[in-house]
This record gives C-alpha cells, sequence and structure tokens, in this order.
C-alpha cells in the first residue's frame, strides 16, 4: 500500500510540475532552479490536499459541533491568507531560495570532511525493512523534538515574543494552526529540516510527516467540541486537549501558572499540552492536563491590558518584530 501511495502521489506531482510549474519557471528565467521547482511541486499537492480535506471534512465538523459562535469572521479571514502562504507552498519557496542553500552548503561540507550521511532507522535493521516502521519510527523523533522546540518558543522569552501572535487569536478555527509569526516558522521549520538532514530522513518521508501533522494540527485547532476518549485522549492530541493549550492564563503562558490538576502536581512552567501529535511526552515531562473543558482563547495580556496583537497579516507581522525587540 505504501507502494501504491507514493506512486500515486509521485504521479500527481510530475503532473502538477510539468503543467504549472516548469513553464512558470522557464518564464521567469529560473530554468537552472528546476529540481527546487519539482520538490516545490510537491508541496503544492500535499498544501491542496490539504485543503480538499479541511474544506470537505473538518468544515462541516465545526458546523456541526462548534465549541462557539464565530463574531469576529475578519479575523478568521486573516487566518485563511496565512493557511493559503503556508499550504500552498509561498512560505515554503522562500525556505528553498533563501536557506535551503546554506543547508546544503553546510551538509556538504560535513561530506567533504568525511562525516557520512546518517540514517536513523538502520539502527532498527531488519525491523525497519517494513517502510511503514521506518516512517512510524521517524514520525514518533520529529513529534518529540517538535514538542520541546514547541516549549522553548513558550519558556524563552524572546522567542514567545514573536509565538504569542499564533496564541493571541480569540477565535480559534481549522484556518489558525498556520498564524504565526514568519520569523518563528523560519525559526522552527529551520530546525526540523536540520533534523531531518542529521538523521538521514527520505525527501519524501519528510514531506508526509509535514503533511500529517499540518492536517493534524488544523484539526486541534478547529472550532470542535470534540474529544477522543479516556483512552483515546492519551493516544493522539485532540481538539479539546490542545484548546487548553491556547486558553487564556492556563494553557500556555509564561511565568507561573494557576493551580491546576496534573496528576496531584503544580503544572510545570510555561503551561500545559505542547505536544503537537502525540501527547506521550506532555504525559512524560509532567506537562499534559487532560481536564474535559472548553475554555476562551487569548493571551492573558491581550485580554487584561488590551495589548495590541494586530488585525491583519502585515500589522500582525510588524508588531511581532517590534515585540521581539521591546517596543510594543
Amino acid at each position: 500500500m505504501m507502494d501504491w501511495i507514493e506512486n500515486l502521489f509521485a504521479g500527481g506531482q510530475q503532473w502538477l510540475f510539468e503543467t504549472l510549474m516548469q513553464p512558470l519557471m522557464f518564464a521567469a528565467g529560473l530554468g537552472h532552479r528546476l529540481e527546487d521547482g519539482f520538490a516545490a511541486s510537491g508541496w503544492l499537492l500535499v498544501g491542496l490536499v490539504q485543503i480538499l480535506v479541511l474544506l470537505a471534512v473538518i468544515g462541516p465538523l465545526q458546523r456541526w459541533r462548534p465549541v462557539e459562535p464565530v463574531t469576529d469572521p475578519a479575523s478568521v479571514r486573516t487566518d485563511i491568507l496565512y493557511t493559503l502562504i503556508h499550504r500552498l507552498g509561498l512560505f515554503r519557496v522562500a525556505l528553498f531560495f533563501l536557506v535551503d542553500p546554506l543547508f546544503d552548503e553546510f551538509f556538504g561540507m560535513l561530506r567533504v570532511a568525511g562525516v557520512g550521511t546518517f540514517h536513523l532507522d538502520e539502527l532498527w535493521a531488519p525491523l525497519t525493512e517494513s517502510a511503514w516502521v521506518s516512517f512510524a519510527i521517524y514520525l514518533v523523533v520529529f513529534d518529540l523534538a517538535d514538542y520541546w522546540v514547541h516549549r522553548g518558543q513558550h519558556q524563552l522569552e524572546w522567542w514567545w515574543r514573536l509565538h504569542s501572535l499564533h496564541h493571541s487569536q480569540r477565535q480559534m478555527t481549522m484556518w489558525s494552526d498556520d498564524r504565526n509569526h514568519l520569523l518563528d516558522d523560519l525559526l522552527r521549520d529551520g530546525l526540523m529540516v536540520l533534523l531531518a538532514q542529521a538523521i538521514g530522513v527520505a525527501p519524501g518521508q519528510f514531506v508526509a510527516i509535514v503533511a500529517i501533522t499540518q492536517l493534524s494540527q488544523s484539526l486541534q485547532h478547529a472550532n470542535l467540541r470534540c474529544w477522543f476518549g479516556s483512552i483515546g485522549e492519551r493516544l493522539w492530541v485532540s481538539p479539546r486537549f490542545h484548546r487548553l493549550h491556547h486558553s487564556i492564563g492556563i494553557g500556555h503562558e509564561s511565568g507561573p501558572q494557576p493551580q491546576a490538576l496534573v496528576g496531584g502536581r503544580s503544572p510545570a512552567l510555561g503551561g500545559h499540552n505542547f505536544g503537537v501529535l502525540l501527547p506521550w511526552w506532555d504525559m512524560l515531562f509532567r506537562t499534559a492536563n487532560f481536564e474535559l473543558r472548553y475554555d476562551p482563547t487569548g493571551v492573558r495580556d491581550q485580554v487584561e491590558q488590551g495589548r495590541d496583537y494586530g488585525r491583519g497579516f502585515w500589522a500582525q507581522q510588524w508588531l511581532g518584530v517590534k515585540r521581539l525587540f521591546g517596543k510594543a
């Protein structure tokens, strides 16, 4: 089945590249970057499939069991813009041209120095002769790394100044996952690319891991009153589990937290429920909160002090830069 999925995706990517990307690149004088264009076609195809799933599946679920009525459609429209920028590959294309050459040069220097390519899944050979087992190993490793990156976004003050934009959405919907400062995304995605190179993830597997992660996060941010049951909540991050992470003053605020039950212990500094796909890391590192509740979302200083996080895309990006340098 894995081969069938890979072949189907490869066929779609080839068609998209030949009919759209390649003519555009030749017209723009970028014929020397066709390899990057082919890779970008893959990201574009993944994004189109994701948007189709959002509209056909998650959207109806939101209308069926919403947590709250949408009273600020303008903020949701801004989130849709973020989603289109990220899921249709515009941000990824910028990475191809601005960041990837630096990574290629760095790892090329390592190979010249005699540092060969390492493949993490080979440590479990012959178990990882199964493509599904190999994929599962990489998925778990990436999710563990994402957990710690996410905690860094909350517990490093300078990083929180950027990441707080993501939490400033008072009307969370399926479009809210990509509502991030571009510098925040650049740093996080750069770390994930470095990890992928360091542990030898195949390009196709990396695309699949990113696609699954993004689609799951879209569901997690949905305006959907949904949890996975007492067992399921501990197997995969649900909309309820992640919404608590966005709750005002409970789920994500930096600094000491109000008391909340986490297995009878006080919560860790910096909040709860940082898991991206798997709640296992929150359980292991004592940051999990499984209370069945659906609180209002936002940032404490936004609600209590009226701090401005911006209404539109450019205002939000500019204010994020000003916050980073302590000017807003």
